[in-house]
């Protein structure tokens, strides 16, 4: 010390060694959990094929299974969480990364330019085909232009009417933005609570989606067999599936989660741990109650059931994977192969929609083949759709330029908006 008297703390620091002084403790590190990528292309993969299953299949039974994209949604809020909280939070602290989260803006901006330019170039490269269509059904302008304005800044999520507009899938990119803005807030509220703590607030989180998803069902008495016919109440019903704050609730699940098990002592991490398949099959088993006399719609099947036992599932072969002999899920989600494949969800989520539009949304497809393509294209169509995304990922996601200009973009805005999610004083 400079000034002042040394303490009895302060005269052991000057007695030790010159690496005790240098060396700082380090926390224990975060083995990478490969699986939970391979997850991500078991859920993406049912999405892509629920939008346009319709031009797969007439079989009503069969498109009752396949068309469940909203609720098969909520899992990719779920993981959004779970990566997030890990990769934020400290392991067996009850406490966030304060670096990470030292500077809250740049935070904020380096999550939404992790997957803005794919969605921006995928936009601008369609763009002229949405507006053509528009043109030919005679759009205002003026619609277009703020549906373009929509599109481009992701805000369409909170106008339940454009929702879906140009490439529908993207809702989930508007409603994730809005999330990705309070995480600075939610992560460290989350890292504090102890293990009872997150079940209440687990419990907590299901009980708020599942009262709207309630109030919903009681106001449209909307059905999920709605197959043939049209929606009752297709505004409720899209304040319901698209609203950024119930995606908030989810992704906040998936932060609890993720902390239960980051907060597992040794003692428990030795206990022997649930094979993830049985929460695996029970959790996608839920599309079949379509297939009952029970009348659950998506809403209520996402929030009940889905959700709860895909975050259990994930929590599961989380430590399972860093357990000495996972299983064998645990091991095939992890592989190679299903790494690889979780790589392409992303972009496989974003094209997915505007090839499809090519093939088969009527008024272009009619122009461009004559008429829709025939069910016997539904393959060659998914085929297509796996090789683009496998192309843009290799050389657009991945590309280290690419990033680095994000980068420089994220760290610009973050000083644009300093003070937006903190107080500077």
């Amino acid at each position: 010390m400079l000034f002042g008297t040394m303490g009895e703390g302060d005269a052991a620091v000057a007695k030790a060694p010159p690496a005790e002084i240098v060396a700082k403790p380090k926390g224990p590190s975060k083995p990478r959990i490969d699986c939970i990528d391979g997850c991500r292309f078991a859920l993406v993969m049912p999405i892509v094929v629920a939008h346009f299953a319709r031009f797969s299949t007439s079989n009503k039974t069969a498109l009752k299974i396949l068309t469940q994209e909203n609720v098969l949604v909520g899992g990719f809020f779920v993981i959004s969480g779970y990566v997030a909280a890990y990769t934020s939070t400290k392991l067996g602290e009850r406490a966030a990364d304060e670096k990470k989260l030292a500077k809250p803006e740049l935070f904020f901006w380096q999550k939404v330019m992790g997957y803005y330019p794919l969605h921006f170039v995928t936009l601008s490269v369609f763009t002229p085909m949405f507006v053509q269509v528009e043109r030919w059904f005679k759009t205002p302008w003026t619609t277009t232009l703020n549906r373009a304005f929509l599109s481009f800044s992701m805000l369409q999520a909170w106008f339940p009417k454009e929702a879906e507009i140009w490439n529908q899938p993207t809702w989930f990119l508007s409603a994730l933005t809005f999330s990705n803005l309070t995480m600075p807030a939610v992560l460290p509220a989350v890292a504090k609570l102890s293990k009872d703590g997150l079940k209440k607030v687990f419990c907590a989180l299901t009980a708020v989606s599942l009262l709207q998803k309630i109030s919903f069902s009681e106001t449209s008495r909307f059905h999920v067999h709605n197959v043939t016919k049209k929606d009752t109440y297709p505004l409720i019903w899209n304040l319901t599936r698209f609203h950024p704050f119930w995606a908030l609730i989810e992704m906040t699940m998936g932060i609890v989660a993720v902390r239960e098990v980051m907060l597992d002592t040794p003692e428990e991490r030795k206990k022997e741990t649930v094979d993830p398949i049985y929460y695996f099959v029970a959790a996608y088993s839920t599309l079949l109650l379509r297939l009952t006399q029970f009348d659950f719609n998506d809403a209520m099947v996402r929030a009940t059931l889905f959700v709860p036992l895909y975050t259990k599932f994930l929590t599961a072969v989380h430590r399972d994977c860093l357990a000495p002999n996972p299983s064998p899920i645990t091991r095939f989600f992890g592989s190679k192969m299903m790494t690889y494949l979780g790589g392409l969800a992303f972009p496989m989520f974003i094209l997915h929609g505007p090839i499809g539009q090519i093939f088969y949304k009527k008024a272009l497809a009619t122009r461009l083949w004559g008429k829709p393509m025939p069910n016997s294209f539904f393959p060659a169509y998914l085929a297509i759709c796996l090789v683009c995304s496998h192309f843009l990922n290799e050389n657009f996601v991945k590309n280290k330029k690419v990033g680095q200009m994000a980068g420089k973009v994220a760290q610009w805005l973050a000083s644009k908006t300093e003070g937006m999610l903190q107080d500077r004083a």
